[in-house]
């Protein structure tokens, strides 16, 4: 069972060619966290299409100069409005995980721990 994504409309995903786009690889792995949390159960697809439609509609509200429009955060923040409204987890967990998906940088996915042992 896929998510059925919208291909219009404000809570749209980026696409080029009717491809999914993402900039970073941390947006690629929010997606798809969010599609296999929906595939095992864990919310409806419409549920979590209002709180991203939410979410961007607070962003447009909220809109500064400074702050510009980055639509995969805002889709973690709705993923997070509906695994913690649907007490899946606990707020705090939900924000720990998704800062620090956020903050991985590319190439920091497989950690490479290399002890030299020296024989005397």
């Amino acid at each position: 069972m896929t998510a059925p994504l919208d291909i219009e409309g404000p809570a749209a995903p980026p696409r080029r060619n009717g491809e999914l786009v993402f900039a970073e690889p941390w947006e690629g792995r929010a997606f798809a966290m969010a599609v296999s949390l929906y595939e095992a159960g864990a919310f409806t697809w419409p549920r979590f299409q209002d709180a991203l439609i939410a979410r961007i509609a607070a962003w447009e509200t909220a809109f500064t100069r400074d702050e510009p429009y980055h639509y995969y955060q805002l889709w973690l923040a709705a993923l997070e409005d509906v695994l913690v409204g649907q007490c899946v987890v606990s707020t705090d967990e939900v924000s720990a995980r998704t800062h620090a998906l956020a903050q991985r940088s590319p190439g920091h996915d497989h950690r490479d721990d290399h002890e030299h042992h020296h024989a005397h």
